[in-house]
């Protein structure tokens, strides 16, 4: 982990820690993330892994970014790491986009098209209540 104030301008591991502001930006791989709150929790590979249906040695390719989890795995490594799905699945999620855009060489506009097609899906997709009059 490299921790850096706001006047540094090289950042290692796509870690950044921005403390002068106490503001935070956290940019690290899925698999990073996974490994930094595994062992902040203390916990070994093969703990980790038993609980997700794993070995240890998928574990480590997850964590190296050789290997991505499958999404039926998150609820069970949130619990794992005792963190929530939801924030599990923001890691996991933006990470997979945007190695998908850096594949592709698409422009960060599509992140803010893809969220107004996400509020559009929502809308479209919520259920009115029958009415009685």
């Amino acid at each position: 982990m490299v921790i850096i104030n706001i006047e540094t301008k090289f950042v290692r591991n796509y870690q950044v820690y921005i403390d002068k502001f106490n503001f935070t930006w956290i940019m690290n791989s899925f698999g990073e993330y996974i490994k930094q709150l595994r062992k902040e929790r203390n916990l070994n590979q093969t703990q980790v892994a038993v609980q997700v249906g794993l070995d240890s040695g998928g574990l480590s390719k997850v964590e190296t970014g050789k290997k991505m989890l499958k999404e039926v795995k998150l609820p069970l490594l949130a619990d794992a790491l005792s963190i929530s799905l939801d924030e599990l699945n923001i890691q996991f999620f933006s990470d997979k986009y945007a190695k998908e855009c850096f594949k592709y060489k698409c422009s960060p506009e599509v992140f803010h098209v893809a969220e107004e097609k996400v509020n559009y899906i929502k809308s479209t997709n919520t259920t009115q209540t029958k009415l009685n009059f």
